[in-house]
């Protein structure tokens, strides 16, 4: 079994994704951001960077593993799914899962933070920010036509990078004149159980909630 801390977020949904695929049986603890249970001590034993999400492998002696990048290794190689068993496939993968994880989730962060958070808009941050993120969405789409997934075959690279290309219109970054990107987050997002894993925590959706409830409960999150 293993516990999953998470919150509705593109890193919280990676793991809740990726174990959904893997089929391995998981209890949902949600963590309130808003709250900041992130940051009470009790949470900090187990991610000392006080963020989500973080898992705990029941089976392996309570081994806690905090880092979306680092938990979808674990998960991957703990189960045997989802990353390649050789070298260059493994490789390949890992590759584009750091690009995710060094790149687009940084990037489109704080295009996140200065477009659509920020008390004061910046337009230097807010360009500097899109513009960037496009660029790494662009490269994702000149990939894209070359394979039908990141890494050839369905990966965690795959699953760390469809959970924020999926909110580009909340970053205020548009996915227009790319097709082949297009055509991922389709085909990915009709998967079933990347939908079970998106719905993990259940929370009300964006329908119930207004726009100025969520950006009221990010900039709580951000101080």
């Amino acid at each position: 079994m293993i516990d999953l801390y998470t919150a509705p977020t593109p890193n919280g949904w990676k793991v809740s994704i990726a174990l959904e695929e893997i089929g391995l049986p998981y209890k949902v603890v949600p963590i309130d951001l808003g709250k900041r249970v992130q940051k009470e001590a009790w949470y900090l034993e187990l991610n000392p960077n006080g963020r989500i999400p973080t898992i705990v492998d029941r089976d392996a002696d309570d081994f806690a593993v905090f880092e979306s990048g680092a938990i979808l290794i674990y998960l991957a190689e703990r189960s045997g799914q989802l990353l390649p068993a050789d070298a260059r496939g493994r490789s390949v993968a890992l590759q584009w899962l750091m690009f995710q994880m060094g790149g687009i989730g940084p990037m489109q962060g704080q295009a996140n933070v200065f477009f659509r958070y920020a008390p004061e808009k910046i337009p230097f941050a807010i360009e500097r920010y899109h513009k960037e993120t496009r660029r790494l969405y662009e490269v994702l789409d000149r990939r894209l036509a070359q394979v039908e997934f990141l890494a050839g075959d369905y990966s965690i690279a795959d699953i760390a990078a469809w959970p924020w290309v999926l909110i580009h219109g909340w970053s205020g970054v548009e996915v227009e004149g790319l097709p082949h990107l297009q055509r991922w987050l389709d085909t990915i997002g009709a998967r079933p159980a990347v939908q079970r894993g998106r719905a993990v925590p259940e929370v009300p959706t964006a329908e119930q909630r207004s726009a100025e409830e969520m950006e009221a409960e990010a900039r709580k999150i951000l101080v």
